[in-house]
């Protein structure tokens, strides 16, 4: 399988060609409710990350909500 390159958070990866952004996030193990997801530079809407076919060369920004006062 074809291999694509990505960035995510800054850091250079390296994913099988036909990922979605779901399957990425699952494998990042990362706790879908707590983050916002950017894919070049847009907001995108946690419904939709199935349907999200991530691209040679995008660059994602998954940023973590932090609870404080």
């Amino acid at each position: 399988m074809k291999k694509i390159k990505i960035k995510v958070n800054g850091k250079i990866k390296r994913i099988s060609e036909n990922t979605r952004l779901s399957d990425l996030i699952k494998s990042l193990k990362i706790p879908i409710k707590k983050v916002a997801i950017e894919l070049n530079q847009e907001i995108i809407d946690k419904k939709k990350l199935k349907n999200v076919k991530i691209q040679n060369g995008d660059k994602i920004e998954i940023v973590h909500f932090i609870g404080g006062g």
